[in-house]
């Protein structure tokens, strides 16, 4: 089940997506009564979700077509800032050490986790703001984002799957010089406009196993720049889930963005930084493509 925030009539709701992904049935036309999207992740249990996927395949009539809603990020004001984990993929590793002249080293290193503020997340289709005045090297990072479905607190790799809600896709956009500027990251991730998210959320039943196999990609502007599999993660999202739940409780729909793959603007020789009129594509199969324009 492919669930979205739209806006019809001035008015934000939730929907499922139709299997051909022409138009939208929202929850309140199918009798279900859920404010927002993190409101159905808080409080509908599993065969709620189901009862909402079976009623929504016979709900064909109460369909609006896409063309006539405004999507919005699946999420778009996430209940805290989304957790992010740095240097999840070796590439990428190398690439980052080559664009700050540092040293390549990946062996036996602790994960690394950062946060990123969300003002409101951009949704598939929304621009993507350059903040040129402030820093000139734009970027992008195409990345599979979790979203836990229920309180998790010291959840052991085994049992992770059971707090996944389901998953999106996130454009972890960075603000290169800002980032290293400041020696962490927090700054450079969080501009207004910084989290593209979606274009919908993906419930976790729709996948075969536990953590899928999905293929990761970026194109700017049509050329492929990322092209991976989150088999390649360094660190599998069982194990983020546990390690960040050791000492730490995980809300129900907290948004968590898995790290990114090599390819990113920062990884070419000169670098491909972002400017206004680019047009960035984050796809994810079995998920879907979330485009945006930098402006």
């Amino acid at each position: 089940m492919k669930l979205v925030t739209f806006r019809y009539n001035a008015q934000e709701q939730v929907g499922v997506m139709t299997q051909d992904l022409t138009a939208v049935i929202p929850l309140k036309a199918m009798g279900f009564d859920y404010a927002c999207m993190n409101c159905l992740i808080e409080t509908a249990s599993k065969e709620e979700l189901s009862k909402i996927s079976e009623t929504a395949k016979q709900s064909a009539d109460k369909a609006i077509a896409m063309k006539d809603v405004e999507l919005q990020a699946p999420i778009p004001r996430p209940m805290q800032d989304i957790v992010c984990v740095g240097r999840n993929y070796v590439d990428h590793i190398k690439e980052g050490a080559r664009f700050r002249l540092t040293d390549f080293d990946a062996t036996d290193k602790p994960s690394v986790y950062f946060s990123k503020r969300v003002n409101r997340a951009v949704p598939c289709g929304g621009f993507i703001e350059a903040h040129a005045d402030v820093d000139e090297q734009l970027d992008y990072e195409a990345e599979l984002g979790v979203i836990i479905g229920k309180d998790a607190y010291k959840v052991s790799k085994e049992s992770a799957g059971e707090y996944v809600f389901g998953y999106t896709i996130i454009n972890d956009v960075s603000a290169r010089r800002t980032q290293n500027a400041h020696k962490q990251w927090y700054m450079g991730k969080s501009f207004d406009g910084f989290t593209p998210m979606g274009p919908w959320i993906v419930t976790a039943d729709e996948f075969a196993s536990f953590p899928p196999s999905l293929t990761v990609q970026s194109k700017v502007n049509g050329e492929l720049r990322q092209n991976t599999n989150t088999d390649l993660m360094i660190y599998s999202v069982p194990h983020i889930i546990s390690e960040l739940t050791s000492g730490m409780t995980l809300l129900a729909g907290s948004v968590i963005a898995t790290g990114t793959p090599a390819g990113v603007g920062m990884g070419f020789v000169p670098p491909k930084f972002l400017k206004p009129g680019d047009v960035v594509e984050c796809i994810i199969s079995d998920i879907g493509t979330l485009v945006n324009t930098v402006r």
